[in-house]
């Protein structure tokens, strides 16, 4: 079995604050353990499931560099460091058999959720494909079903879990934490939350045809709105684009990959 692993930040466990994610800050050093142990967790899921697998982990939080390399589990295949292709799910191709989203978080303008934001929360306000609004977790979960690869399990916070049960109906989540707010949670422990990932892991594999995920076959209409209208005047720079309104730019995609390469396109383009 080949798993691919994409690992954000902050989604994990006891991460609540921007500072806990920042590099520069004590806590963002500390919580780079937090980040791999969640990591090796979902690796020693699949290994359980299946002794002679092959994992590959995959950077998804900020520049791609915050997983502790000398601490992951030896078995599997670091991915780490930007640009990389398809950024958070970079080693996705159609030989995987399943991917899992370890320290996710919700979607931009999610009432009671930590941190919640899209692509880039000092950008991005929504990200629309054919009209639904998606947060990382349905752009990934769309993306992995472009490609044939059953999205498996979610760990992070309620209000991820929620969003998983809509993009992806009969996907696993795992809750390492209950949101109190944008920057508090009800927190389990660091290695009860590992626990709970790597006991998951195997009986999310097991399932992982029962998934029904999301999936945008043919053309995608992608509208991303961001913050400000400034932010939109790099963007509509790329052939193609248009501006649907003082803030929310739009593209006609040939298909959802596309699609998706340019929602990070905007992103980037809207913070320079």
């Amino acid at each position: 079995m080949r798993v691919l692993v994409s690992v954000d930040m902050e989604g994990i466990g006891g991460v609540v604050d921007p500072e806990d994610v920042r590099p520069g800050h004590a806590e963002y050093e500390r919580n780079r353990t937090l980040i791999t142990a969640e990591a090796n967790a979902a690796i020693r899921g699949v290994y359980a499931f299946e002794a002679d697998s092959r994992v590959l982990v995959t950077e998804a939080h900020a520049s791609f560099r915050n997983i502790l390399p000398a601490q992951l589990d030896r078995r599997a295949e670091l991915l780490r460091g930007t640009p990389k292709p398809l950024g958070m799910m970079a080693g996705l191709a159609a030989d995987i058999d399943a991917v899992l989203f370890i320290g996710y978080h919700g979607k931009a303008g999610t009432a009671r959720s930590v941190m919640a934001h899209t692509i880039s929360g000092g950008v991005v306000a929504d990200v629309r494909c054919n009209g639904r609004s998606l947060g990382e977790l349905g752009l990934n979960v769309a993306l992995a079903a472009s490609s044939g690869v059953a999205p498996a399990l979610v760990a992070g916070d309620d209000s991820v879990a929620e969003e998983a049960a809509d993009v992806a109906p009969g996907m696993h989540a795992v809750v390492v934490k209950q949101a109190l707010g944008a920057r508090a949670a009800s927190l389990l422990h660091p290695d009860e939350a590992c626990d709970r990932i790597e006991e998951d892991v195997p009986k999310a594999l097991a399932d992982r045809e029962a998934v029904r995920p999301l999936r945008f076959d043919g053309p995608v209409v992608l509208e991303v709105q961001v913050l400000r209208p400034n932010m939109t005047e790099h963007a509509l720079l790329v052939p193609g684009m248009e501006l649907a309104d003082g803030c929310t730019v739009r593209y006609h995609a040939p298909d959802f990959p596309t699609a998706y390469n340019v929602a990070d396109l905007v992103a980037i383009l809207g913070g320079t």
